[in-house]
């Protein structure tokens, strides 16, 4: 029996590389925005429905995630429509995985897990976390993005504190060492709660 951990975080919160953390731990990964790559590209589930719901959607085969922003710019309403098709799909592809996959520990990598209600499918949540002021400054450095579409993803997000509180593990991604230090120590934990099991 596989212990389910569901990993999440606002944007610049150091969750991808703390994702990679624990499969150097031994764990097992999902990750929500690779499936939703995975769906999106050539051959995946969701160009055939995406396609016949907004031609437009789909360029050379693929779901284009720009024809999809322009769609629901111009139309607000059409999000309902995209994720009533995408959220079906990911969650079949997300129960594959847990069939399949034969790790002690499977940490699913879910920005939005508490806002989706998400978090019941899991055994424990486990949070990463940076003060405010950190989190912009990260994501400003990458340069992909302006400080308005920043504020409009956080506007998204449950605010950080809540999900902090909400969740069984809060990892402080303040440095890389110590941030290992405390995935070690949530995957010790999980271990010998699975060894008195």
């Amino acid at each position: 029996m596989s212990f389910a951990l569901g990993l999440t975080g606002s944007i610049g919160m150091g969750k991808s590389t703390t994702a990679r953390m624990f499969v150097d731990e031994g764990c097992a990964l999902w990750d929500a925005d690779a499936a939703v790559h995975r769906l999106y590209s050539k051959d995946g589930a969701a160009v055939g429905p995406m396609g016949a719901a907004f031609p437009s959607a789909v360029v050379d085969g693929e779901v284009s995630r720009e024809a999809l922003k322009q769609i629901i710019a111009a139309d607000p309403a059409a999000l309902k429509s995209i994720e009533a098709i995408v959220h079906p799909l990911v969650a079949a592809d997300r129960a594959a995985f847990r069939k399949t996959a034969t790790a002690d520990i499977l940490v699913f990598d879910i920005p939005l897990l508490f806002e989706t209600g998400g978090d019941a499918a899991m055994d424990a949540v486990a949070c990463v976390s940076i003060p405010e002021g950190e989190q912009k400054r990260r994501v400003m450095a990458r340069g992909t993005m302006t400080e308005a579409q920043f504020e409009q993803i956080r506007a998204k997000q449950m605010p950080n504190e809540e999900k902090s509180e909400r969740s069984d593990f809060v990892i402080v991604t303040d440095t890389l060492d110590h941030a290992r230090a405390q995935v070690q120590d949530v995957v010790r934990q999980i271990r010998a709660g699975l060894a008195d099991a």
